[in-house]
């Protein structure tokens, strides 16, 4: 019964969303024509993921190390196990920023404009694709932009979730660009709503998430990505193991 009522859930949480993004779109569309206005659909996806989560009972809940200085370009590194740690980086960073994530995301009804404006899709399968994707990654962190990346590359099939190895890719930007990486520990998000939602449905709570005193790159070099990467991901799991 328990889990009838949260698939049940999923569909008030599946309408907020489609509504609240078709009554924006117009605007969406509009600030998705130039570079310039991208800052502008930031601001909406933050005010439609909050008054989405929020109608379904779900709230974003942050504990800080230390306190962030948003006027500087971090690469933002988070474990993922639900759609929900989208809503959250997206109301964490407090700047302008975009994601980095799978080239199917050009096909999502949600998040294809974004993939096609603001954020960077990225097929893994391609070197030339990540190349791409990657210097576009640079030159937005070079413009003070920050960069939302999942390490783990997926949402594993594990559940409950458990930690996945992290790709090289943001520790090697990280590196190259002298950028300061934020680990963030998603705590629970899973429990509200794991993956897209359509296999354990949805219940509202309070969503969980650590964020971590950014780690400064300092005379890292090229040798170090492994060992930045192990640091990054042993810190992400130590609260969420």
């Amino acid at each position: 019964m328990k889990l009838i009522l949260k698939k049940a859930y999923y569909y008030i949480y599946v309408f907020w969303v489609a509504f609240l993004y078709i009554l924006f779109f117009p605007l969406l569309y509009y600030f998705s024509r130039k570079p310039s206005r991208y800052k502008y659909m930031n601001a909406i996806r933050r005010g439609w993921g909050f008054t989405s989560s929020l109608l379904t009972g779900i709230i974003y809940r942050f504990e800080y190390e230390q306190p962030i200085d948003w006027s500087k370009p971090y690469i933002i590194c988070a474990n993922h196990t639900s759609n929900l740690d989208i809503t959250a980086m997206s109301l964490l960073v407090k700047s302008d920023c975009c994601f980095m994530g799978k080239e199917e995301l050009l096909k999502g009804f949600v998040t294809g404009l974004f993939f096609r404006s603001v954020d960077i899709p990225v097929n893994r399968e391609s070197n030339i694709s990540a190349f791409r994707a990657f210097k576009k990654a640079g030159e937005k962190l070079q413009q003070g932009i920050s960069l939302i990346i999942f390490p783990e590359g997926l949402v594993a099939d594990d559940y409950p979730p458990k930690l996945q190895s992290f790709k090289n890719g943001p520790f090697r930007l990280a590196i190259e660009h002298k950028i300061p990486v934020i680990p963030v520990s998603s705590l629970n998000t899973w429990k509200m709503l794991w993956d897209d939602g359509t296999k354990y449905g949805v219940k509202p709570g309070i969503c969980r998430l650590l964020v971590h005193r950014p780690i400064e790159i300092g005379q890292l070099t090229m040798a170090d990505v492994d060992d930045l990467k192990n640091r990054v991901r042993a810190i992400v799991g130590e609260k969420i193991e």
